[in-house]
């Protein structure tokens, strides 16, 4: 078994979607003082590699604490889309070229390799984004979930969130934002484990996400 982080590290100088503010470890007790450390942690729900629920987006529909534990685990497949230029689309020819592994997927991952520009300027710039046609197979084939290793699975250019408020009207879905080290997985089926933070009404959390592949 090999097992793959696919998680950025929390940090005050980590980048943030424009407009949020950067989180906070503040030293709260120090071994020199209270015999042991403890840091206050201070930050926004969709921190870093994190997870959106459809209550991100509308009022009443699903947080994530609500959903049970088997929604964060399955399936996983990274689908590489490294070939493309910026603020080019992700079509169905990406999902086609790989479909008998598609539809048995339960989390859809594309690989942009966007990761390589994280700490820079260039992350906030035109990545790659899905089409009107990969997001109706996704919510038609019910995946559990889609990722991807830019900061959102709209173009930074959209504050409407179309695809967000698509994704999220009436599917039983979660979204995971800056994946990291997608390249290290190859494209077979692998075991995807995403946990997010168990906190009351959670619009969104933080999580640890890995990539569990069989010998």
């Amino acid at each position: 078994m090999k097992i793959i982080d696919l998680t950025h590290t929390i940090s005050e100088d980590m980048p943030v979607y424009p407009g949020t503010e950067p989180p906070k470890l503040q030293t709260a007790n120090t071994y020199e003082k209270d015999g042991f450390k403890e840091t206050l942690l201070t930050m926004f729900s969709h921190t870093g590699t994190h997870m959106d629920p459809p209550a991100h987006i509308y009022a009443g529909r699903t947080t994530l604490d609500e959903f049970p534990i088997t929604q964060f685990v399955g399936k996983g497949l990274v689908i590489d889309c490294t070939d493309l230029n910026e603020g080019q689309l992700i079509t169905m020819d990406y999902i086609n070229h790989v479909r008998d592994k598609a539809d048995v997927a339960e989390f859809i991952i594309f690989y942009m390799g966007w990761d390589k520009h994280w700490g820079t300027d260039a992350y906030f710039g035109d990545y790659p984004y899905i089409d009107e046609e990969v997001t109706k197979y996704i919510i038609e084939s019910n995946k559990k979930g889609v990722g991807l290793d830019v900061i959102g699975i709209d173009p930074i250019s959209d504050g409407n969130l179309s695809i967000h408020h698509k994704l999220f009207a009436e599917n039983e879905i979660v979204v995971i934002e800056n994946l990291a080290n997608l390249g290290q997985v190859g494209n077979e089926i692998f075991t995807f484990c995403a946990l997010p933070l168990k906190y009351l009404s959670s619009d969104g959390s933080p999580i640890r996400a890995i990539a569990i592949l069989e010998n």
